[in-house]
């Protein structure tokens, strides 16, 4: 892709996202450093926190964007019977979390936020996950080998969680990892293109 001279800068701690987007072949930089406080009212639509987030993630950003800057802001939520499923913050939060989503479908919403100077852009992307019905000791060996405390639903679709128990997924399954790939790639063109 022809940046045409444009910085990437993704604003994000997630290694997926980083290996997501270096994916595409875009030279990027990663900055983190913000001052959003990832909250949301509890009248809030479940469906509308991920876009909330990521607009205040990338308006959180710690300083202004100079021209020929994009910057790409991200959030990932799992979605079980309008319950919100985030990281875990602790083991038995996490172990209850899988035990929630055994031998059911969730959904996975990803928003991501495109922005410059003078444009601004969020898209969303939603993709349906189906877990066979997992045992406690499955859920303990998971938890105890991959340490999943840093995912949404306490789970990595691309870890063995996602062999042995994913038995159907309706949409993206990069989006399922955190970051719709394709979208962002269609948003980062368009971007690229601006004066």
């Amino acid at each position: 892709m022809d940046l045409r001279g444009k910085k990437v800068i993704l604003a994000s701690g997630s290694p997926r996202r980083r290996e997501l987007l270096a994916g595409l072949d875009v030279p990027f930089e990663v900055d983190t450093r913000n001052s959003f406080d990832e909250s949301f009212a509890a009248d809030t639509p479940h469906e509308e926190v991920p876009a909330l987030m990521s607009k205040g993630k990338s308006h959180g950003f710690w300083r202004p964007l100079e021209p020929g800057e994009i910057l790409v802001t991200s959030d990932t939520m799992v979605l079980l019977d309008k319950l919100i499923m985030g990281k875990p913050h602790s083991r038995p939060e996490a172990v209850e979390m899988l035990r929630k989503l055994s031998g059911r479908t969730h959904e996975v919403i990803t928003a991501v936020t495109v922005r410059d100077i003078s444009h601004e852009q969020t898209v969303e992307d939603v993709t349906k996950v189906t877990f066979r019905h997992l045992t406690d000791k499955e859920i303990d060996y998971y938890l105890d080998k991959y340490k999943p405390f840093d995912k949404a639903g306490s789970y990595g679709v691309q870890e063995w969680i996602g062999y042995a128990a994913c038995t159907g997924m309706e949409g993206s399954f990069y989006n399922v990892m955190g970051f719709p790939v394709c979208k962002v790639y269609e948003l980062l063109k368009t971007f690229a293109q601006y004066d």
